[in-house]
Order: C-alpha cells, then sequence, then structure tokens
C-alpha cells in the first residue's frame, strides 16, 4: 500500500505560481494558437517530469489535444486512469487587463478561467506527477482538450478512443457548491431550426403572405411545453431571428434550441419530439439540423462505488465529500455513456464560472491536489 499524500506533501506556493503563469496565458476556444501557446508549457513540464506525451494536431480550427501519459512497459494493454481537463476558456483575449484582473484577495484568487478549468488542469498534471513517482497501480492518461467549452467536436473521437481502455474516468472541472463533486449530468442536445413562409407586403397583399414568425412562435410553444421539472428535462429556446422589416409579411425565421435530459430513455423520447415537429400550414416549412451533442451521464453502480472510495480518502484530508448531479456537460459525459465510472468535479472549489467575478478558494488548492494523487495510488482493477 503506498503511502498516502497530505495537503503538507503539496508544494502550494510553486503551484499557485505556476496557476498564475496558466492564466495569464489567456486561451479563448476559437484562437487555436493562443491555447498551443499554453500546451507548450504543458508539454514542457510534463517532460521535465518524465512523462510521455503524445500531441495530435488540431482540426477544425481549433488547437491541438495534448496527452501526458505514465511510463508502462511495452506492449501493456492494462485498463488505466483516464484523467479529463480542458485548456480552452469562454474568456476574450485581454479580460485579465481590464474585465478580470489577476489578483488576490484574501483567500481568493481571481482570473479568467481560473476556476473553470486551468486551477483543476495544473492540479491533476501536478497530483499525477506526485502519484507516477510515488507508484501506481493502475497506468494513468491525462488528456487536456482545447475545445471543451464549444462542445469538444474535434476533441470527442480521441476522448472515445482513451476511454475503451480506461477502467476509471475522473474528471477536474471545477468543485460545485462549496467543494461538492459531480457524480451525474444531463445530457444535451442542441438543434437549430429554420422557418420558412412566403414574403409580402404587410399592407397591400398581406393575404399573399405565410408569416414564418408566426408559425416558429407556434413551434416555440410547443419546444417550451416539453420542460418537465419533476423528470429533469429541460428545453430552452434561446434566440429567435426573423424578418427584414415591420412592414413586410416574413419569409424565414431562425430558432436556437438547448435541451437537457436526464437519461438515455428520456432522451430518445424528447429528442424524436423536437425531430417531428411540423408547421400547420402546408404553406410553411421547418428545417431542423442538430442532435444530442453529449449523451446523459448517469450514475452507475460502478460510479456509486468509486465515489465511496473517492469520499473515503477525502475524510483523512479534512474533506467531507457531496456528490451532486447537474445540468451542465461536461467531457465526462462521453466516458460515462461508455460504461466507464466517472466522477467529474473534482478541480478547485470557487465560483463564477463564465463571469467576470470568476475566481478559486486557495484553501481548496492544495488538498483537493492530494486527493487526486490519492486516488491515482489507491485505485485498481475492482474497487
Amino acid at each position: 500500500m503506498p503511502r498516502t499524500i497530505s495537503a503538507a506533501d503539496i508544494d502550494e506556493a510553486a503551484l499557485l505560481s505556476e496557476l498564475k503563469h496558466w492564466v495569464e496565458i489567456e486561451t479563448p476556444t476559437r484562437d487555436a494558437s493562443a491555447v498551443n501557446r499554453l500546451a507548450d508549457r504543458v508539454e514542457a513540464t510534463a517532460k521535465d517530469a518524465g512523462l510521455e506525451i503524445e500531441r495530435t494536431a488540431g482540426t477544425l480550427g481549433f488547437g491541438d489535444i495534448l496527452a501526458v501519459r505514465s511510463p508502462r512497459p511495452a506492449g501493456s494493454n492494462e485498463k488505466g486512469i483516464l484523467i479529463l481537463a480542458h485548456l480552452d476558456t469562454v474568456h476574450a483575449t485581454g479580460t485579465i487587463k481590464k474585465d478580470l484582473l489577476l489578483r488576490q484577495e484574501g483567500d481568493r484568487l481571481y482570473g479568467p478561467g481560473i476556476y473553470d478549468m486551468k486551477s483543476g488542469a495544473l492540479m491533476a498534471l501536478e497530483a499525477m506527477k506526485i502519484a507516477v513517482h510515488t507508484s501506481t497501480h493502475l497506468p494513468v492518461d491525462l488528456l487536456f482538450m482545447p475545445d471543451e467549452e464549444m462542445g469538444s467536436a474535434s476533441s470527442r473521437g480521441l476522448i472515445e478512443a482513451y476511454a475503451h481502455n480506461a477502467a476509471y474516468a475522473l474528471v477536474v472541472e471545477p468543485a460545485r457548491d462549496g467543494g461538492k463533486i459531480v457524480i451525474a449530468r444531463k445530457g444535451v442536445a442542441m438543434y437549430d431550426i429554420v422557418v420558412r413562409g412566403r414574403a409580402s407586403h404587410a399592407g397591400s397583399r398581406p393575404q399573399d403572405g405565410r408569416s414564418a414568425i408566426l408559425a416558429a412562435a407556434r413551434l416555440v410553444l410547443e419546444l417550451e411545453a416539453m420542460n418537465d421539472a419533476e423528470r429533469g428535462i429541460t428545453v430552452t429556446v434561446g434566440t429567435v431571428h426573423g424578418g427584414t422589416g415591420r412592414n413586410t409579411v416574413p419569409a424565414e425565421c431562425r430558432l436556437q434550441v438547448d435541451l437537457r435530459l436526464p437519461d438515455g430513455e428520456t432522451a430518445y423520447e424528447i429528442l424524436k419530439k423536437v425531430e417531428n415537429l411540423a408547421p400547420l400550414d402546408p404553406d410553411i416549412t421547418v428545417e431542423i439540423k442538430g442532435g444530442l451533442s453529449r449523451p446523459p451521464f448517469a450514475l452507475s453502480e460502478e460510479g456509486r462505488r468509486l465515489f465511496d472510495h473517492t469520499a473515503r480518502l477525502a475524510v483523512e484530508l479534512g474533506i467531507m465529500l457531496e456528490g451532486v448531479s447537474t445540468g451542465g456537460g461536461s467531457d465526462g459525459n462521453f466516458t460515462a455513456a461508455l460504461g466507464v465510472p466517472t466522477l467529474d468535479g473534482l478541480g478547485a472549489d470557487g465560483a463564477g464560472a463564465h463571469t467576470f467575478d470568476e475566481y478559486v478558494f486557495v484553501r481548496s488548492i492544495a488538498p483537493r491536489t492530494a486527493l487526486l494523487a490519492n486516488l491515482m495510488l489507491t485505485l485498481n482493477g475492482a474497487l
């Protein structure tokens, strides 16, 4: 049995110093070169620690995907621990100079992307270095994605490829509501709907027109009626764009729709309803594009055992863990949907994700880094 890592084993000052460097390299998802600059720093740090690197060139206009791997015997195919992190943020370049200055106020360390999720990503790398140099039961793969904030379109294939050789998946998205970790997430679906009618003069020939906005309004009511709080179904028409002027019967209207769905059966039911939406007027056409972008992440029995094991380790560090379900998606949705026991929200505690008030609690970083290291040291083939 390897020795237990404590918060005192974590060089907090060095970790915070490096975290500030990571935050200073602003990495909006669509700026591939900026994301790659941070990936360069991560790669150099991992190589200095004796870890193996596999770097996959970015696609679809996104940055590179970086895999940091523990050394393993040639030809080994033992299933191991997959850790998921991302380097991209929602904040535009320049945020750190104006809207969200990098600063510490008491226990709060502020900065763009510091909570979601540069702190968690760095903590995972530090914990991996400690665990690998101590002695792990299972091989460890740490993936740094460049596009999680925009749905992981370029990363999903590689995540799923690694997941097929994983016994467990740990996701270092930020903790929730005072340090809680995520044991389940809703699936996420997105649709773009285009309603087409026929334009005409609103004053002289209104009878010749077919209002796309009127037809779209009826669809909005149908979509919003699918909301069901008891079942955990959320359907939101987020944007509506239509028409060309106040005196013209509108020929086109576009809707953007977001859905959050608790499980696979519910997802199948609701997505079928959305995709079968049809206008009442035969002169109106509806084009529906989209679908499930992140499958539901339901809590499995194996996932429950993984949480229980993690909670026991946390107690030794003075952390009382609580598991929660959330409507937000992450890359953990992909691993859980493939049957890999998955825990999420293992990053730093804090608040303000995606806002100009984003911060982490400094006091959470060392113990939660130690928790990650202890997970890597204690997970084996069966819990």
